[in-house]
């Protein structure tokens, strides 16, 4: 039930990013590009959707083909859980920690290099080194779905124990043999917080160096506008970030704002997105690693930046920072900006965000 609901709150997501911006605004009569959209749902367990403004709907299809490929081979390379006959992926990688390093495609060197390099530059909220905690609180969740009445939280002394093989640094590249060895057997890496972003990002790299000028993706949420809307009628993207209150339903509830952008990427990490109940608490996906708990001080936190990968990384390390720690992570970086919706429903934002933000005055309308 759970998989069920997170797929409608991304269909509600996609939906709201294709409408929010066009509300009492005719189409053009007359244009040379029509819009197109595909959707499939076979990687990253999420829904995916392209949409996209080409010449003729042949043009699309084949960028979409591609996309599509090419979402399926990083699914996957960065998959923990499944092997693939051929592939040394994420899964080959934990199970010869502590035994020997394994030869892998350059998409995961560099995806481990990525990860590595902004835990260094940024804060180490976000640490790919954690799968032997995050598989204890994987193991509560899938038993919670599976049985509510024997909800629980995992026992600290577990989690403690686990937390000591979460060392980043014996995560060892070796880029010149493109090998990756864990030096401790009883770590494993979890790249979840990160994949579905990069992944997009990496697609959208690529297919835009073949002529796709004009399109959204949508993988999970995470979000990525390259060019824009080849209407004539609007020069940005319009994209609906979810209320963390409203669960089901394409309604202006379910949008808590939308923002307007053009060659950049949306990523929220919130409390409602994955999660299990103990009691009346909500137990969700997003573990603190000084706490080892879920983070506590937000319903929802969404980055702006160009780089999707790089969002998908800051909106979990700013989720599970205090909101004056988080917002001058924000505030010193380049071209990043935040909105933070608070447990009483209060919401904050850096000055760039409002700048983007619909309730603030902003359209996607070319001026005139």
């Amino acid at each position: 039930m759970k998989k069920v609901i997170s797929l409608l709150l991304t269909v509600i997501l996609t939906f709201s990013f294709l409408t929010g911006c066009q509300q009492n605004e005719d189409p053009p009569t007359e244009q040379a590009y029509e819009k197109y959209t595909y959707t499939f749902l076979d990687t990253f367990d999420t829904v995916t959707q392209v949409v996209g403004y080409t010449e003729t709907e042949e043009e699309f299809n084949g960028y979409t083909e591609k996309i599509h490929e090419r979402m399926l081979e990083l699914h996957k390379l960065y998959d923990k859980y499944n092997d693939y006959e051929g592939i040394n992926n994420i899964k080959t990688i934990n199970d010869n920690a502590g035994v020997k390093p394994v030869k892998v495609d350059k998409d995961i060197i560099d995806l481990i290099l990525f990860c590595k390099n902004l835990y260094e530059d940024v804060g180490t909220q976000t640490n790919i080194a954690m799968g032997s905690v995050l598989e204890i609180w994987h193991e509560y969740r899938d038993e919670a779905e599976f049985n509510p009445a024997n909800a629980k939280i995992p026992p600290i002394e577990d989690l403690l124990a686990a937390n000591e093989h979460t060392d980043l640094d014996k995560v060892i590249v070796d880029v010149d043999n493109s090998t990756v060895y864990l030096n401790d057997p009883l770590m494993s890496l979890d790249v979840g917080a990160v994949a579905k972003g990069y992944a997009t990002e990496v697609v959208v790299q690529e297919i835009t160096e073949e002529g796709f000028t004009s399109g959204i993706i949508s993988a999970g949420g995470n979000i990525r506008a390259f060019g824009k809307p080849l209407d004539g009628i609007r020069d940005k993207w319009g994209v609906g970030i979810q209320n963390p209150d409203s669960l089901i339903g394409n309604s202006e509830e379910s949008v808590l704002e939308t923002v307007f952008l053009t060659n950049a990427s949306v990523v929220t990490s919130g409390d409602y997105q994955r999660f299990y109940m103990v009691g009346d608490k909500v137990i969700h996906h997003l573990i603190d690693p000084k706490t080892l708990m879920p983070g506590d001080y937000f319903r929802a936190v969404s980055v702006v930046t160009e780089n999707s990968g790089k969002a998908d990384f800051l909106s979990t390390t700013v989720f599970l920072l205090p909101y004056e720690e988080g917002r001058a992570l924000v505030e010193s970086l380049d071209g990043v900006e935040a909105l933070w919706v608070f447990k009483d429903g209060t919401i904050e934002t850096t000055d760039g965000m409002k700048a983007i933000m619909k309730s603030e005055g902003a359209t996607a309308a070319i001026k005139k």
